[in-house]
């Protein structure tokens, strides 16, 4: 079953993966819009991902690549910018560890290979391609030649320069 909040949702449980499960995603015009409103671009007119989750030391490995065609909104002139995405991806996954009742403790580690916590037993295909296709996009898109122009500041910002400016004209 999906996740309403979530944009796109297609959750494996693990115990249907066997030695391996490899899925296509392509969602539909309502889940594109959905998506695209999620990352905030301007159109997301095709979408896919090719997903193989399997087991691996340690715990499971999600890899596989993300294809799309979207226009994300200049930062500078507001129009659409055309974006294509090709990206391949692999991601360590593990099941979170169980708490049993003796330590409440959080542990967070910055390094990069350590695995996704697995939560329930099952894993989101739909989840991790959009955050995959969130990674490939620029946090700041600009169209060529696009360059923000600094308004002039004005010469004199001083409240008393309001003061001095009624005062020349009540002395005129």
């Amino acid at each position: 079953m999906s996740d309403p909040d979530l944009p796109y949702s297609q959750p494996v449980r693990l115990h249907q993966v066997g030695s391996g499960v490899t899925r296509r995603l392509e969602p539909d015009a309502a889940a594109r819009a959905r998506i695209a409103k999620a990352l905030d671009l301007a159109s997301l007119d095709a979408f896919s991902a090719e997903m193989t989750l399997a087991p691996a030391p340690g715990g499971w490995r999600l890899s596989g690549r993300v294809k799309a065609s979207l226009a994300q909104t200049c930062g500078i002139t507001l129009e659409p910018l055309p974006v294509e995405v090709d990206a391949s991806f692999a991601i360590p996954l593990a099941e979170a560890e169980s708490a049993d009742g003796d330590s409440d403790e959080i542990v967070i580690t910055l390094d990069d290979e350590s695995p996704d916590p697995i939560e329930g037993g099952q894993v989101d295909l739909g989840q991790y391609a959009v955050e995959q296709l969130a990674l490939q996009l620029d946090p700041f898109p600009r169209k060529p030649g696009a360059e923000f122009v600094q308004p002039p500041e004005p010469t004199e910002i001083s409240p008393f320069a309001v003061l001095k400016q009624l005062r020349s004209t009540d002395e005129g």
